[in-house]
Formats: structure tokens, sequence, C-alpha cells
């Protein structure tokens, strides 16, 4: 009978286990840390995403409401970027995984 018990007591332990990254996951949803993550991660990322010619020309990078704030330092570049909008959205968000930019803004 003490067998059966300790093996009972085992699997309900092994039932509150879960992977590390799911614990963290839930942890950033619960204190509502994962849209500002995201956020960051995206201005980290600036230059490996955009390429460093982009990079070179952006001064300043910053998030308001879910719109990413790109002040560039080429009017011909801002043109070329605010024409391909889209695209741009497109690129930050696969990065990060989720919808983390709704709008882009080029200054």
């Amino acid at each position: 009978m003490r067998y059966f018990k300790k093996k009972e007591e085992i699997d309900r332990r092994k039932a509150d286990i879960q992977p590390i990254g799911e614990s963290l996951k839930a942890l950033m949803k619960a204190y509502r840390l994962d849209g500002k993550l995201s956020e960051v991660n995206i201005v980290q990322s600036w230059e490996r995403i955009m390429g460093k010619p982009i990079a070179m020309k952006t001064q300043e990078l910053y998030f308001r409401d879910h719109k990413l704030f790109v002040r560039l330092t080429s009017a011909p570049l801002k043109h070329e970027l605010n024409m391909s909008k889209s695209k741009v959205i497109e690129l930050l968000n696969r990065e990060v995984g989720t919808d983390a930019v709704k709008d882009v803004v080029f200054l």
C-alpha cells in the first residue's frame, strides 16, 4: 500500500512541473510585460532586421501606443520606407512573433 501512495505523490508533482520557457511566458503575460519585451527586442534588432545602411541613417527609435517612431537622417530613405511601410511592419512583427507594431512613423 505504501508504494502506491508514493507513486501518486510523484505523479502529482510531475503534473505541476512545466518547462521554464512556458513559466517565463506565463509570468510575462501575468505582469503584462510581453508587449514591452517585444518592443525592446525590435529596437535591439533594428540593424539586423533592416540592414546596416538603413541603421546607419537611423537617429532614433521609440515606441508609443504600438507605433514605432523612426527618426532618419535621409529624406530619400524616409520616402522609400514610407512607400514600403507594410513590408517593414511585417518584417518587424515576424521578428518578435506577435503583432507588436501596428504602425510605423518615419520622421
